[in-house]
């Protein structure tokens, strides 16, 4: 469904405050918002799963204030949890430091009972649980999985129409997932699961000439929209691979003369994001 909401108000990013990359990334990870608000009424829901609040990722970076301003001062304990991660995929790097911060027991009501859990029946792999987390304010079992996700979205912006740097990845697919497959199981390590969560963060990209008025209402309007296009635009920056978690505070390249598929940053303008695609990528898949 398409409404009419705001996306483009200026957002805080408070992650933005930290001096030491790592620890910006960090603090992306547990402050920013998942950029779906609300599951989309077009998704065919098997297995029931639910997203947090904006405000549950507003608290949570509050309390982990104290913390992250101690480890932008010494970061050598969060610089040698990340060595232990040896893939260079950005979606691990992702999960590795919501790890960090779920093992950081004074600063949450989580108490982790396990990470990367596989569930197998004989011979055969079911699936694998991210976090399960048991909750000492509820008192209930929680099961997380998590995401990090950067999505395009093309044509009238429905949710089958939005692709991430590998087209085969879509947003709809990766919400058909987690209903279909990743949130199947009632029970680990002994413990019933009564809720399921995705934590679902990263960017939504919008063509630039689309209308930024009318968009999907599941849309997370607390999360910065970025845009995307097949123009190389003056003043921009590409960002690093790991900055697209959050940028260093200082330019880590020139301005791009030379323009390749990926995310870029106004040198002006820290809020303005671009994905720059080749047109020739996508007119083959028209």
């Amino acid at each position: 469904m398409i409404g009419l909401v705001s996306c483009y108000h200026e957002i805080e990013e408070p992650w933005q405050q930290f001096r030491h990359p790592y620890v910006r990334q960090l603090a992306f990870c547990v402050g920013s918002p998942d950029i779906i608000s609300n599951i989309p009424d077009d998704l065919t829901l098997k297995y029931h799963f639910l997203l947090h609040f904006h405000t549950f990722w507003q608290d949570h970076f509050e309390q982990y204030l104290p913390r992250l301003k101690q480890l932008d001062r010494n970061p050598e304990p969060l610089i040698a949890f990340l060595n232990q991660l040896k893939s260079t995929r950005l979606g691990l790097r992702f999960e590795y430091l919501l790890w960090f911060w779920l093992l950081d027991r004074d600063y949450h009501a989580y108490q982790l009972l396990g990470h990367s859990i596989q569930k197998i029946e004989g011979a055969k792999t079911l699936g694998e649980l991210d976090f399960v987390l048991l909750n000492t304010q509820t008192n209930q079992i929680e099961h997380w999985e998590v995401a990090l996700k950067y999505y395009l979205g093309e044509c009238d912006l429905s949710l089958s129409h939005w692709y991430g740097l590998n087209r085969d990845d879509t947003l709809h697919k990766k919400l058909n997932y987690f209903t279909q497959r990743q949130f199947q199981f009632d029970s680990a390590l002994g413990h019933p699961i009564e809720q399921c969560f995705a934590v679902m963060k990263g960017q939504l990209f919008v063509p630039e000439k689309r209308d930024p008025t009318y968009m999907p209402l599941w849309i997370n309007t607390q999360r910065r929209l970025g845009s995307w296009g097949t123009q190389v635009k003056a003043g921009y920056y590409r960002l690093q691979r790991h900055e697209w978690l959050c940028p260093h505070k200082s330019p880590s390249s020139l301005a791009a003369t030379w323009w390749t598929n990926g995310l870029y940053l106004d040198m002006k303008h820290s809020c303005h994001y671009y994905m720059y695609r080749q047109s020739l990528m996508l007119s083959q898949f028209r």
